[in-house]
């Protein structure tokens, strides 16, 4: 039997599936966990590259937090099997199980965070349009994917179309003093909003609003003001589907767009 500290082992059952049975001398064992380890990444990967965009973006996160389950269960059954077989459970130390097992909590937190600032992206409408949002302006200047738009270039020229439409728009009402500048200051004024849905279309607007105070209550008794947006007129009318997506998932696409005809300043 090799060196079968407790402690050392779950430190190495840490580092990688099996290394603290390889540690026991349980060879066999310790080869087939880090192959399933192995295994395990490669389905993270696959399952998040084919999945994590579109509807079924939660299967990948579930598959990710299930490794990560796993992970601490292997390494904490390995520390007991070396208990067991060491006859004794020794005494705390600044090195203690505890704290190594606390390691998990890094890529627990990586991957419940991390995963989702790149998941479920098309999974829904309003994913779609707050992306389109976000960058209209870099979308008016070039070509967006083609995985978020079936003809990219129409909606590249209705984007700068209704973006300069938005600029003029803005210059007469002087909303900004940076219309000609910056489009992000510009679309402050722009509140994209889901006009109908169904289970595979749906359709959206995005409007120019002005914020008005309004009167309001706190709590039902203290009176108070509040910015109210109210619409001005259409900028631009957007369609989307839910496309077909790999192992029967659908992501959302934007399929159509249109730029308004006029925008009335009022």
């Amino acid at each position: 039997m090799r060196d079968a500290a407790p402690g050392r082992v779950l430190r190495l059952s840490l580092v990688a599936w099996g290394f603290g049975d390889l540690a026991m001398g349980r060879r066999a064992r310790g080869v087939a966990l880090l192959v399933a380890e192995l295994i395990g990444l490669v389905l993270i990967v696959a399952s998040a590259i084919l999945l994590s965009a579109g509807t079924w973006y939660l299967v990948p996160f579930l598959i990710g937090m299930a490794f990560i389950g796993a992970w601490s269960v292997q390494a904490v059954a390995a520390f007991l099997r070396a208990q067991r077989m060491q006859g004794a459970i020794p005494p705390p130390s600044t090195r203690s199980p505890a704290a190594a097992a606390a390691w998990l909590t890094v890529p627990l937190l990586l991957w419940g965070t991390g995963f989702w600032l790149f998941a479920a992206q098309s999974a829904t409408p309003s994913a779609v349009l707050d992306a389109f949002v976000t960058e209209w302006p870099d979308v008016a200047a070039k070509p967006i994917d083609d995985t978020v738009a079936t003809d990219p270039a129409a909606v590249t020229a209705q984007a700068e179309e209704a973006l300069v439409a938005l600029r003029r728009a803005c210059t007469a009402a002087g909303f900004t003093d940076n219309c000609q500048e910056e489009a992000s200051a510009v679309l402050v004024n722009v509140r994209m909003r889901i006009e109908g849905q169904t289970d595979d279309t749906a359709s959206a607007v995005a409007e120019l609003v002005r914020f008005e105070r309004q009167p309001s209550t706190f709590l039902g008794v203290f009176q108070t003001t509040e910015l109210v947006p109210v619409p001005i007129a259409p900028i631009l009318y957007l369609d989307l589907e839910a496309q077909p997506a790999p192992l029967g998932s659908a992501q959302w696409i934007i399929v159509n767009a249109d730029a308004a005809e006029g925008v009335p300043i009022t």
